[in-house]
């Protein structure tokens, strides 16, 4: 047996381990990081025999206390629902313009509707609902199919051309380019829809204006200000749903775009379409 070997300096006995002349000192453990450590060993197999710990094959050990985070979540959210039953009871019962008049019951379906919005809406729309290139923005008072409480909630309730819903909100522009209107015809009557609002490039010609009383007024109204119960898009302010240039003007009269909206009552409810028109009607721009 090899003698031990002490350190020079403190007096105290080597590990035998050494690494580029430095030798490793067997120092024991302080006294309070032992019990310590000790303790929590103790308390850990405690906990294990208390609580769910140990995975099985399809579930885990239950504990003898019995405790479920799981359920004591199911309770909390059986008790909110409890809680919110008599107002969303009274939500189901009310026009949604009544909802609207009540503070208390518009403050909570405002709520509700915001929660709901994140969910199901802010993907198109936008978290804050400035929407974007063939979204449309709900905080500003331009409405393609009205900004009322009960025009917000049918467009929520039954979406926009929604293959699903007989009662959708629908309209089709024609494409211009397939032999309604001839290419130079296409360029004259967008450089007068430029020009209602400003757009550079504009030009009010008589024949694009010609070509817009022909061709457009009948849903955008005489002076492109939108006729809402057709669904036709103002044209004469700087709002802009594809864009508002005269290359995106001319490209979507010679072929338009066509956005679709799901019709939300029959997968969410009329309880919770009501809380969504509350709370898109409260963002600014309703009417």
């Amino acid at each position: 047996m090899s003698e031990r070997e002490i350190d020079d300096v403190t007096g105290v006995e080597t590990t035998g381990h050494e690494w580029d002349g430095i030798k490793e000192l067997n120092n024991p453990l302080p006294r309070w990081w032992l019990w310590t450590f000790y303790a929590s060993v103790v308390f850990a197999i405690g906990y294990t025999i208390a609580f769910p710990a140990w995975p099985l094959i399809s579930s885990a050990t239950p504990g003898l206390l019995g405790y479920s985070s799981r359920a004591d979540h199911a309770a909390e959210v059986a008790a909110a629902k409890a809680a919110q039953g008599k107002t969303l009871a009274r939500i189901a019962q009310m026009p949604v313009g009544d909802i609207l008049a009540d503070q208390d019951l518009s403050r909570f379906a405002s709520a509700g509707g915001n929660s709901l919005f994140k969910v199901y809406c802010s993907q198109c729309h936008g978290t804050g609902a400035t929407g974007a290139v063939g979204y449309p923005n709900l905080n500003d008072d331009e409405w393609i199919w009205g900004g009322t409480i009960d025009d917000i909630y049918t467009t929520i309730a039954h979406g926009a051309r929604s293959p699903s819903d007989t009662d959708t909100r629908y309209n089709l522009m024609p494409p211009f380019a397939d032999g309604l209107l001839d290419t130079a015809q296409i360029g004259s009557v967008a450089r007068y829809v430029a020009s209602l609002s400003g757009i550079e490039g504009g030009e009010a010609s008589p024949e694009g204006e010609q070509l817009f009383m022909d061709n457009c007024s009948s849903c955008h109204g005489e002076s492109g200000q939108g006729m809402i119960e057709v669904g036709g898009p103002s044209l004469n302010d700087g709002i802009w749903l594809y864009e508002g240039s005269l290359a995106a003007i001319e490209a979507q009269i010679a072929q338009p775009q066509h956005g679709v909206m799901p019709a939300w009552l029959p997968r969410l409810g009329d309880e919770a379409v009501k809380q969504l028109a509350i709370y898109v009607h409260g963002l600014g721009g309703g009417q």
